[in-house]
């Protein structure tokens, strides 16, 4: 990651305010979504992220959601609508 982006700013910032203690100790850190194209740094920023916080890349959940970009494959997720 060559470039500080709004993304990175925003897990900083979340990060910055656990560690500082101003965070709301009954919540989690954060819950980050990183979606975009193949090869902006998603996956590695994931990767800094978790080996940062637990000291390994691997603890992080990667969900490939390439197979569904159709408008019927939300079934797949959700489940079939009734009837």
């Amino acid at each position: 990651l060559i470039t500080q982006t709004a993304t990175e700013r925003a897990v900083s910032a979340a990060l910055r305010r656990t560690r500082a203690g101003v965070a709301d100790p009954d919540r989690p850190t954060g819950s980050f979504l990183f979606a975009g194209p193949t090869g902006v740094g998603k996956t590695e920023l994931a990767k800094a992220l978790a080996a940062f916080l637990f000291d390994d890349e691997r603890a992080m959940v990667r969900s490939d959601m390439s197979a569904y970009g159709g408008k019927h494959s939300v079934a797949r997720l959700v489940g079939a609508p009734p009837g």
